[in-house]
């Protein structure tokens, strides 16, 4: 399927800040399961965008302004086709050996609660028990807007029982890990099949490392493996090392933040023009 995707992310400050400085992790890769057909990256001041690639392969753009701002929009937009591949990362390239994602962070680390958790997950196979996992995480945290902030660690979420797909995701990744298997945060977008395409903040899932496989997809917020309907965009440790945007700014005093999402399938955009008789 092709998706459309429409970002907007906007800081006012209460005062212009001298200079901003962002790190955008908001640009996905090509691959077997994804093909980017269209990407841009835009704003509203006059800015520098250097575009490089991060420690995990993910692509990086560094923003700066160049004269004191009150305000600053972050625009994305872009279209990517995607096939169904059972939630198996193929033909991904990869900077680093999966060994790497066994480390802990202070976001994944685990205390007691989440140890036992881990360790209720039956004996098998790789990928039967991270399935299981994935089940009993769904089961055992409940999905509630709110309850959480981005500072929030695995520990704390799983201790209230409750979070949003970061959570979900860092706890998955948590416990993985627990059980010797290397796991990763990813962060992207998710289509929705239930007519919602206005979105209030991009998705989260995690991948664990399976022999003979490779890097599979595992979203416990759904319960389910990627399908179709994601957008891989950057991967990390945890939540951190793959926020879409991450940096600061000098002076400007107090700074608001509104996000705009909009993801949707192409198709049903086109079907919307066309009943509705534009373009004319």
């Amino acid at each position: 399927m092709r998706i459309r995707i429409d970002h907007s992310t906007r800081y006012a400050y209460a005062r212009p800040a001298r200079f901003i400085v962002q790190m955008l992790r908001l640009t996905p890769k090509s691959c077997e399961s994804q093909q980017v057909r269209d990407w841009r990256i835009e704003t509203d001041v006059d800015a520098r965008l250097r575009r490089s690639e991060d420690a995990f392969g993910n692509i990086v753009h560094s923003l700066y302004t160049e004269r004191p701002t009150d305000a600053l929009t972050i625009r994305v937009t872009g279209e990517v086709s995607t096939v169904e591949t059972g939630g198996v990362v193929k033909g991904q390239a990869e900077r680093l050996s999966p060994i790497v994602y066994l480390r802990d962070t202070p976001m994944t680390k685990a205390d007691a609660g989440i140890v036992d958790f881990a360790r209720s997950i039956p004996e098998g196979a790789t990928l039967g028990r991270m399935h299981q996992l994935m089940g009993a995480l769904k089961d055992t945290v409940a999905f509630e807007v709110g309850s959480t902030s981005a500072s929030h660690t695995a520990a704390e979420a799983f201790a209230q029982k409750r979070g949003v797909c970061q959570d979900h995701s860092q706890i998955f990744i948590s416990a993985a890990r627990l059980l010797g298997v290397p796991a990763r945060y990813v962060s992207g977008h998710l289509s929705r099949q239930d007519g919602r395409h206005d979105q209030d903040a991009a998705h989260a899932w995690a991948e664990a490392w399976v022999e003979n496989l490779g890097w599979v997809g595992f979203d416990p917020a759904n319960g389910i493996c990627p399908t179709e309907h994601y957008v891989r965009v950057a991967v990390g440790l945890d939540a951190r090392g793959a926020t879409p945007i991450r940096g600061t700014s000098y002076g400007g005093g107090q700074e608001q933040l509104t996000v705009a999402l909009n993801v949707r399938p192409v198709q049903q955009s086109q079907q919307q023009l066309q009943s509705s008789g534009w373009p004319r």
